[in-house]
């Protein structure tokens, strides 16, 4: 490598007549070689790992976009079935629904006294009643509480009936439910009909 940088004034014979274009093209020559050494060193040493640098960093890029389309899909379907299955449980709620009047029929029909002719009958109709409930707390659909005495909710009541009392406590307080209400964990399915107390001196309720 020492003499392949050499130029035409380090090879020219001092004090000598040679010719100096024979000197010139051979000084041409050695410059051309130095230059395609350096060429080779350059290639050999720098570009090959820079490719295979890239290589390994769009690799690992398109592990990581794998990945996260995976991690859509599996969101996505998750997603896709639990509004699938809201949609079923709410059309399956609003059948349950054409139901609610037979279902007031059958407590109509246990006001009767017990009592009478038709003892065994109301038995009978109380067994069917029990079941239907049983069946509609297996679908997760619940009675609204109205007892007598428990304070109304506009959110689960309907206050079809205000009745004046004498007794201030009694104001805004369920005095008889007249027809159940149901609900499930998604709505209130229907709100329970009730007759409400109201004070005499409150003009927050509707006289009859």
């Amino acid at each position: 490598m020492g003499d392949e940088s050499k130029t035409y004034d380090d090879i020219k014979p001092v004090g000598t007549d040679a010719d100096e274009g024979l000197y010139r093209d051979l000084s041409e020559v050695l410059k051309d070689s130095a230059q395609v050494h350096e060429t080779v060193h350059l290639e050999s040493g720098f570009v090959e790992p820079e490719i295979n640098i890239s290589a390994a960093d769009d690799t690992e890029d398109l592990k990581a976009q794998l990945a996260a389309a995976r991690a859509d899909l599996y969101n996505y379907r998750q997603r896709t079935e639990r509004e699938r299955t809201k949609i079923v449980r709410l059309l399956t709620l609003d059948r349950i629904a054409d139901f609610l009047p037979a279902l007031d029929n059958l407590d109509r029909a246990l006001t009767a006294p017990e009592d009478g002719p038709a003892r065994n009958v109301l038995i009978g109709v109380r067994m069917v009643q029990k079941q239907f409930l049983s069946i509609l707390e297996d679908m997760g659909v619940s009675v609204i509480a109205a007892a007598e005495g428990l304070p109304f909710d506009p959110l689960l009541h309907d206050a079809i009936e205000t009745e004046k009392v004498e007794n201030s406590a009694l104001d805004g307080v369920i005095l008889r439910e007249l027809a159940r209400g149901y609900r499930s964990n998604e709505r209130v399915m229907r709100a329970a009909q009730v007759r409400v107390g109201r004070y005499k001196t409150d003009e927050s309720y509707e006289t009859n």
